[in-house]
């Protein structure tokens, strides 16, 4: 019973559609109606600003970090859910959320903060890449996808060193859903025509 308490808690998590609920509630305004229709982080920032972008982006990498960070909470000690699993279920809400129509994000905010509470080193070293990649390239989602790319290879070199499989496994979950969830981006960014960032 426990189990299927803390799996459905990672996944009412992951579907908290922030980018929804502070747009209808500060803005009047309901992202999916304008933009790519995303209810991520850069579709926020788009058409909501930069303060609006920037709690969302928060709002989203704490979501994953609050579905690790779960089996603290002293109900759900006896919960044999590996913290990882919860961490993919939460991005899975992200992606595909009950309270929003199972219509989501990218699921890039929420993976990362699913390494910022299982492998903070990791979230740090992959946030700089983020930062850097989007800066040479200006644009959200090539830098998203590099980023996933990685955190695969430093995952597979990591099984090496620690033997974490449990990490590999979900590292190669997150970048699936992040690629796949990019595959429009990936044809505009082939076709030149990806939306670039002002900075």
């Amino acid at each position: 019973m426990v189990n299927a308490l803390i799996i459905i808690c990672a996944y009412l998590l992951g579907s908290i559609p922030s980018g929804l609920w502070i747009g209808k509630a500060f803005y009047k305004t309901d992202i999916r109606e304008h933009g790519s229709g995303n209810l991520g982080a850069t579709n926020t920032f788009r058409i909501l600003g930069k303060k609006a972008g920037a709690i969302v982006t928060i709002i989203d990498i704490l979501k994953g970090t609050a579905a690790v960070l779960l089996p603290l909470i002293p109900y759900f000690q006896d919960a044999s859910v590996h913290p990882l699993l919860l961490g993919a279920i939460a991005v899975l809400g992200h992606m595909y959320p009950i309270f929003a129509g199972f219509r989501g994000g990218k699921a890039v905010a929420t993976s990362a903060g699913v390494l910022l509470g299982y492998a903070w080193p990791l979230f740090t070293i992959l946030a700089i890449v983020f930062l850097v990649s989007l800066k040479l390239t200006k644009m959200v989602s090539l830098a998203s996808i590099i980023v996933s790319i990685v955190a695969l290879i430093y995952a597979i070199v990591n099984v090496f060193i620690n033997g974490e499989w449990e990490l590999l496994l979900l590292i190669a979950i997150l970048a699936t859903f992040i690629v796949y969830r990019h595959r429009e981006n990936i044809k505009r960014i082939k076709n030149g025509t990806e939306p670039k960032i002002k900075w």
